[in-house]
């Protein structure tokens, strides 16, 4: 369990502040999605937060997943993604819905 909140916690750490978030352009298409097993649900509604390559600046970092319990009863994760559009790779972010 101290495992499974540790990944969390970095993970949620990785992710850009809402206060301090930009729109993130690369010229450069990300590498394919690592696949991930995530094994067992470590608690009962718990949803799988998959990984994504987060740009940093020079180039792609794996950020891997983590579950999360939802924030209200029947959200939805949506899966943040590269968009690829005339500006070049864009980032957006995932979120509840």
């Amino acid at each position: 369990m101290k495992k499974l909140v540790l990944v969390a916690a970095a993970a949620l750490l990785s992710l850009p502040s809402a206060s301090f978030a930009q729109r993130i352009v690369v010229g450069i298409a990300p590498p394919p999605v690592i696949v991930e097993h995530p094994g067992p649900r470590p608690h009962p509604g718990w949803v799988w937060i998959g990984g994504h390559h987060r740009w940093d600046g020079h180039r792609y970092i794996w950020v891997g997943g983590y579950w999360a319990a939802p924030p209200r009863p029947h959200a939805v994760w949506i899966a943040g993604h590269w968009r690829h559009d005339r500006d070049g790779y864009v980032w957006i972010d995932g979120h509840w819905r």
